[in-house]
């Protein structure tokens, strides 16, 4: 569970910037004569319906339903007790209770008179929700992320991610020297809490020795030629950032090239899409 507060700054992201958003995805429905779509979302694959919505679960399951006409839906697996929060953060208005997700789907595709809906990625769906949802009452019709989720061409997700990278860049800045002769565990907690206190709301730190791959802290002492490897989440957007000792000067195997969620690269900064899982050419790979 995350241990930030989340929240919605409207001058970082001001209402029209979802709308904007929204509004693509139409003109994409619209091409291929779908009605609406149906993006799935949980903790650890929240990147889309947060680019589209700004909806960023703590926990659970839920489905963002974007219609051509009319405002967004969420289904929601989380307590009603929640539904004013969610409303409050995100421009989500209609927040109703998910059950197993295929009957209040069906209710809503009944009311407005789909017989089909787009699915975003319907591949990836957890196998009992696919199971559920495909044994519905709707046609279920897949949209690839690439034709609606584009977050390198979107200057307020790069935004976001460079003020994420300037807080992630500052503190190891700061503090990188103070972690020699440091035991990892101790070092950990001194960067942890400068980051929370920064901002970040999720956070993901390895170290190495140069003597193996970066790993959590292992209570080991940090030597002269150690490095971090971070990724840090702020308000829903993650960057990851490697640093290494002065003394290092031989390029670092897999810092820089390809990467599933990758969408932009900037120096030592990789921002990146938060999703701990990717179905590639392989199967199934965790990230």
């Amino acid at each position: 569970m995350k241990r930030g507060l989340i929240t919605w700054d409207k001058t970082e992201l001001p209402a029209r910037v979802f709308e904007r958003r929204m509004e693509a995805v139409r003109n994409v429905l619209l091409e291929r004569g779908l009605p609406a779509l149906v993006v799935y979302s949980d903790l650890w694959r929240s990147n889309q319906a947060r680019f589209l919505a700004n909806y960023m679960p703590y926990f659970n399951r839920a489905l963002l339903i974007l219609p051509v006409e009319g405002k967004p839906t969420l289904l929601c697996g989380l307590s009603p007790r929640t539904y004013r929060w969610i409303q409050s953060v995100t421009p989500i208005e209609d927040v109703r209770p998910a059950g197993n997700f295929a009957k209040p789907l069906g209710q809503i595709a009944s009311e407005r008179g789909w017989k089909n809906v787009g699915l975003l990625d319907a591949a990836q769906l957890p196998y009992d929700l696919s199971k559920a949802l495909h044994s519905g009452t709707v046609e279920l019709v897949n949209v690839e992320s690439a034709a609606v989720f584009k977050p390198a061409q979107d200057e307020h997700e790069i935004a976001m991610r460079r003020k994420a990278a300037a807080m992630a860049r500052q503190a190891l800045h700061d503090e990188f020297e103070n972690g020699v002769g440091m035991i990892d565990f101790e070092f950990l907690g001194r960067l942890e809490r400068r980051l929370r206190l920064a901002g970040a709301e999720d956070l993901v730190i390895l170290f190495a020795n140069g003597d193996s791959p970066p790993a959590p802290a292992q209570g080991k002492r940090l030597e002269a030629g150690y490095s971090i490897s971070l990724a840090l989440e702020y308000r829903g957007h993650w960057v990851r950032m490697s640093k290494l000792s002065p003394s290092i000067t031989s390029p670092v195997e897999g810092l820089a090239g390809s990467y599933p969620y990758d969408c932009i690269a900037d120096g030592d900064i990789r921002y990146f899409d938060g999703n701990t899982q990717w179905h590639g050419p392989k199967g199934w790979e965790i990230l």
